[in-house]
């Protein structure tokens, strides 16, 4: 479990750098140019997600809650709402102009449709991890970023196929979840 919450803690921290510690981020670039930072920022992502996949396969699952059975479905669709988000979250929309960080919005109902599906120590230290990150991260993004500039709204064509991909791309994600997760989402 170390090396899970290790990876959890670099992930939170590496992303927290621009706003809680903008001016040891600035040091850095005046030392290094700003491709260099990227490389460091780059690398701490790839380390921190290593440490999460290496740490969850490695650690032992313990329950800590049994998760409703119910709940399965909603949480599906939970993350299908998720994937809409992250689609939403580069380009202008309409779903933008609701709600104003869509890709932690996202990254936040992602963890939740897991929490509600998962009631075991691995699953409580990643996907919790990220929700209280994902919660900070918007606060302080807004407080950096100060009153909200809304963007204008696309064409409808875009709109549909801005969220026709992010569907299709959460259907296959659901089909091939098993694959990638051991962890089936439909009946067989």
């Amino acid at each position: 479990m170390a090396m899970l919450y290790a990876g959890v803690l670099l992930w939170m921290a590496t992303h927290f750098m621009p706003t809680l510690g903008a001016g040891l981020r600035q040091s850095v670039i005046d030392r290094i140019g700003f491709n260099g930072w990227r490389g460091i920022f780059s690398l701490s992502i790839l380390c921190a997600m290593a440490l999460m996949i290496f740490g969850w396969r490695s650690a032992q699952p313990a329950t800590v809650y049994l998760p409703d059975p119910g709940l399965r479905m909603p949480a599906i669709g939970l993350a299908v709402i998720a994937i809409v988000l992250f689609g939403a979250s580069n380009r202008p929309s309409r779903i933008g102009r609701i709600i104003r960080h869509p890709q932690l919005t996202g990254v936040l109902c992602w963890s939740i449709a897991h929490l509600l599906a998962n009631g075991d120590n691995r699953s409580l230290a990643l996907f919790g991890g990220f929700a209280i990150w994902s919660v900070l991260e918007i606060i302080l993004i807004s407080r950096r970023e100060g009153a909200w500039q809304k963007k204008e709204a696309p064409g409808w064509g875009v709109e549909i196929i801005g969220i026709v991909i992010p569907l299709v791309i959460a259907a296959a994600l659901i089909y091939f979840h098993q694959w990638f997760s051991g962890m089936p989402l439909l009946p067989s």
